[in-house]
């Protein structure tokens, strides 16, 4: 009981003057009995609300582990992780809600409804009805310039419309903090600059958190606030840009 309430008071003491903390958060993968790989390595992180936030390192480097913990699909295998000060494992439900996530190599929306109908859905999931749900979808795809598309099957969609989606399905809730997997990855030029235009949209203007991965430096230089700088598990630079 008194560990429980000294866990308790520390987790009131984390500073939710940061939108996430990570603090020795580590990754273990066991590949058999005696094999393991050490995905992710003592991660420690501060991140201010309304920035973006870029994690930079090759493949493998443990990037897309770091931002999976993060959102609460990986369970670390050490340390803790804190979304606007509530501890992502011991308040699943708080956390989440303030997290919204597009992860990349994930079917992140349903290819074999129309684009509408996927933030219904997704609206529906989080609590949403009525006026509410659908003014907010209506809106969103307004954003992301897919609202004369809103009846098609998001099937028919190319790679960087469904990217779009993807993000439009990852705000319904209206989260504060939006984590992005190589979000421009595979995208066509002018794909790439309207994604791109909408994330710094959703720092500069709607106040949002955004950390994203990347393996390619002018990516970082060119959205990011701060570059961490991710190899081999470990963060080997973490600066403004």
């Amino acid at each position: 009981r008194d560990v429980e309430q000294a866990q308790k008071r520390r987790d009131e003491e984390m500073d939710t003057r940061y939108a996430v903390q990570t603090e020795h958060l580590s990754k273990t993968y066991r590949t058999g009995k005696q094999n393991e790989v050490r995905a992710v390595i003592d991660v420690e992180l501060s991140i201010e609300p309304g920035r973006i936030t870029g994690f930079l390192g090759p493949n493998g480097a443990g990037k897309s582990t770091t931002l999976k913990m993060i959102c609460g699909l990986v369970r670390p295998s050490g340390g803790k992780v804190w979304v606007q000060g509530h501890d992502v494992w011991r308040h699943r439900s708080a956390a989440a809600s303030r997290i919204g996530a597009v992860l990349e190599g994930e079917r992140n929306t349903h290819w074999d409804i129309p684009a509408l109908d996927n933030l219904l859905w997704f609206g529906g999931l989080h609590g949403m009805h009525g006026r509410q749900l659908r003014a907010r979808a209506e809106d969103l795809l307004r954003q992301v310039e897919l609202w004369d598309r809103r009846k098609d099957l998001v099937r028919e969609f190319s790679r960087g419309m469904k990217q779009k989606l993807s993000v439009a399905c990852a705000l319904m809730a209206d989260p504060p903090v939006l984590l992005l997997d190589e979000p421009t990855l595979g995208l066509d030029v002018q794909a790439a600059r309207a994604v791109k235009a909408m994330i710094k949209r959703l720092a500069s203007d709607e106040g949002r958190t955004v950390i994203l991965t990347t393996h390619e430096m002018k990516l970082a230089e060119e959205l990011c606030d701060r570059v961490a700088i991710i190899s081999r598990g470990r963060i080997v630079a973490d600066e403004p840009v």
